[in-house]
C-alpha cells in the first residue's frame, strides 16, 4: 500500500496554518492551532526549515514563515523534505546495491516509469490545491430566508 507518513500528513497540515497565519507563528501557535504535539511540529518545522519551504526568525516578531505561497508549493516538495526521495522500490533510478535479488530480477529497471509518473503526479498538486476553502457559517433557515430577501 501506498501511504505517506503521519509527519508529512502533518508537514501539510501545518504549512496550511502557516499561511492562515498571514505571517510569522510560532510552534507553541501552531499546536495549539493544529492540535499536533508540539514537540511533533517542531521536528516537522526543522525537516520544513532544512529544505528550505519555511524560515525561521528569532525576536519579538519571529516565528516561521513560508519561503514561497501555497501555490508555488508542489506536494512532492513536502514529502522529499520530510520522507527523502519518492521511490517505490529499492531499485528506482537506477540504485545499485539495495535489493538482495537485484542480479535476478525479470523487472529491475521497469518500476522507473512507474515511479515518474508518480513524482509527476505528486508535482502537479500544490498545497493551494489541498488546501479547504474556509468555511461559510451555517445560518439557521429562517434567518437564511430572510437573508434572502
Amino acid at each position: 500500500m501506498l501511504r505517506l507518513s503521519k509527519l508529512t500528513d502533518y508537514a501539510v497540515v501545518v504549512l496550511t496554518r502557516l499561511d492562515d497565519a498571514g505571517g510569522a507563528a510560532s510552534a507553541p501557535g501552531l499546536s495549539a492551532a493544529t492540535g499536533i504535539a508540539e514537540p511533533t511540529v517542531s521536528k516537522v518545522l526543522k525537516s520544513l526549515a532544512q529544505a528550505d519551504l519555511v524560515i525561521g526568525m528569532r525576536g519579538p516578531q519571529g516565528g516561521y514563515r513560508l519561503t514561497r505561497p501555497l501555490t508555488a508549493l508542489p506536494l512532492s516538495d513536502v514529502i522529499v523534505a520530510v520522507d527523502g526521495p519518492i521511490a517505490l522500490t529499492a531499485c528506482v533510478d537506477g540504485a545499485v546495491g539495495a535489493c538482495d535479488a537485484e542480479a535476478v530480477c525479470p523487472v529491475r529497471g521497469r518500476w522507473d516509469p512507474v515511479n515518474d509518473a508518480i513524482r509527476a503526479a505528486l508535482s502537479a498538486i500544490t498545497l493551494a490545491d489541498l488546501k479547504r476553502p474556509a468555511r461559510q457559517p451555517k445560518l439557521p433557515s429562517p434567518v437564511a430566508a430572510l437573508a434572502a430577501e
